[in-house]
């Protein structure tokens, strides 16, 4: 499917290959093409970023698509270890036939909004037909997806990425449930009034003065040098004004600095300027961005959407005679791990769908549940030191395939290969910006990996990487299967982060979309993963506030 400019559309039926297998035809808007064609199993279209809003807007829901610029962000992963790269329908056609790849659009600054002169997509080469191109680049990823290594699992994992740019637009088109009148009563609650013509607040400014007196000179609370010049004039050096290390001093002002500097986060990122900003018509409506990091979990594009404060969640209540179904998968991580490693051992504790640390406390540490999660997620993500070096010989003499995996991927990774996902998302080589959470890493020559910081920084980021990005792949699978399975109710997904979902719904809905959830996550494990004792419980609360389920 391709669109005229003029509100239009060309389409033409595609065969198992991406070849043509039929005439092309003309509809005078998307919306028509779609409802015309119920029966179609899958809509091909060049991003659903900028086609589903306006089926959406119409009252048009499509049950699949084929995103083709996710596909190419993807493919070019796996193939060349390039993620970040152009991924518009453009670049994938001009690589197609070894042109110039032309760039993406800028990104949006952080947190900002959505304007009237977004940029479009990216223009194919003058009298170059979309509808060619597209069915050109389609049919070339299909080629493409054949030719890797495990052909069936990037399919699914591509099919997900698709399924998951559904999802996100059409939670980003519901919006979370959200009382402006109770989140403005809290932060009053909080923060107390605001002071006419002024950034500060009344709370505020109390614990500022307090912070003041305490160091006996004014000093700013929201200015780290300022902590810190106070603090190394009373003899206290500060690496940073970081709440650990502010915790660990036995100082007067370091109460209300704590205090302020919670506060002050409040007020700066979820304040009255957020909920006039992002909060309307009685909905949050932030804008999903699917696999915005390199392990594949999603971002926001402003809105902070994936770090909703738990004293915020009191303003997250379901609509009268509705409620919210929250579902948090359980013990992901070590789940996963078990699945990818195939250990027999870890299998057979991730098998019983009850608590795995506590389980595995029974069998490894003593009954000591603590222990048993530092010390599978020290495995996961690297710990190097203190009790870390124990749990560890612990881990890997009672599972030895579950910790030579994550072994051998801090290893590739160090030695600057490509490191993959169970379903082949891939980390590309990499020695600098480690923090998934931040996007992609950043490119550096190789010359810089062997014994260096970075190459062993790489390591541990690639250690986690196939375990997030593999949690990750199931998570989309989840998202699909949840998104089928309501499809029929009045029921609406509204929120997804890592591991929990949120399902927005009529009270007399509630079982069903609950067991929609449980089955869910069983199916996405045998889908992703094939069949594994494995189990993927979920622990879910029916709330009419977020922040009831997460008491």
């Amino acid at each position: 499917m391709a669109q005229t400019g003029d509100g239009g559309v060309r389409l033409c039926p595609v065969d198992g290959q991406g070849r043509p297998a039929g005439p092309v035809v003309a509809e005078r808007s998307l919306a028509d093409a779609v409802r015309a064609r119920p029966e179609a199993g899958r809509w091909v279209w060049r991003s659903t970023a900028q086609t589903y809003g306006q089926l959406l807007a119409a009252g048009v829901r499509v049950e699949r698509c084929y995103d083709v610029e996710a596909a190419e962000t993807l493919l070019i992963g796996h193939e060349q270890g390039q993620s970040g790269q152009p991924r518009s329908l453009a670049a994938a056609w001009a690589r197609l036939h070894g042109l110039p790849v032309p760039a993406d659009p800028p990104a949006r600054a952080a947190g900002g909004q959505p304007s009237l002169f977004e940029p479009g997509p990216v223009p194919l080469p003058p009298g170059t037909d979309e509808l060619e191109a597209l069915l050109q680049v389609y049919a070339a990823q299909q080629s493409r997806t054949e030719a890797t290594a495990y052909p069936g699992r990037m399919r699914l994992l591509t099919a997900a990425e698709s399924a998951g740019t559904l999802v996100a637009a059409e939670m980003g088109r519901a919006g979370v449930p959200w009382r402006a009148d109770v989140h403005r009563a809290l932060l009053t609650e909080l923060l107390g009034e605001r002071y006419p013509g002024g950034q500060e607040t009344r709370r505020l400014a109390e614990l500022a003065e307090e912070v003041s007196q305490a160091f006996g000179v004014r000093v700013r609370p929201d200015l780290p040098a300022d902590i810190v010049r106070a603090f190394a004039r009373e003899g206290i050096a500060l690496s940073s004004t970081r709440a650990w290390e502010l915790r660990g001093i036995d100082h007067p002002a370091v109460p209300a600095l704590l205090e302020y500097k919670k506060l002050y986060r409040l007020h700066t990122a979820h304040g009255w300027a957020w909920l006039q900003s992002w909060v309307r018509d009685g909905r949050f409506r932030p804008e999903y961005q699917p696999a915005g990091t390199v392990t594949g979990r999603w971002t926001t594009n402003g809105g902070g959407a994936l770090q909703i404060p738990k004293v915020v969640r009191r303003a997250v209540v379901a609509d009268p005679g509705w409620c919210l179904v929250v579902a948090d998968a359980d013990q992901m991580e070590p789940r996963v791990l078990a699945a990818i490693s195939r250990d027999p051992g870890l299998m057979d504790v991730a098998g019983s769908g009850r608590d795995l640390y506590g389980d595995l406390a029974e069998r490894v540490f003593g009954g000591d549940r603590d222990r048993a999660k530092l010390a599978v997620l020290g495995a996961v993500y690297g710990q190097t030191s203190g009790d870390g070096l124990k749990h560890m010989a612990d881990l890997r003499r009672r599972f030895p395939r579950a910790i030579a995996c994550v072994d051998d991927a801090a290893r590739a990774g160090e030695e600057g290969r490509l490191v993959r996902t169970w379903l082949g998302r891939t980390c590309p080589p990499s020695a600098a910006g480690h923090d998934e959470e931040a996007g992609l890493p950043q490119e550096t020559e190789p010359a810089s990996w062997g014994s260096s910081a970075s190459a062993r920084a790489r390591g541990r980021f690639t250690r986690n990487f196939v375990v997030q990005g593999s949690a990750a792949d199931w998570a989309l699978l989840v998202l699909a299967a949840v998104r089928q399975a309501i499809a029929g109710l009045r029921a609406e997904l509204v929120f997804f982060q890592h591991d929990e979902v949120i399902v927005h719904c009529p009270r007399e809905e509630a079982a069903d979309v609950v067991e929609a959830v449980r089955a869910a996550g069983d199916r996405a494990g045998r889908l992703a993963f094939g069949e594994t004792p494995v189990r993927f419980p979920f622990t879910t609360a029916v709330v009419e506030c977020y922040a009831e389920a997460k008491a």
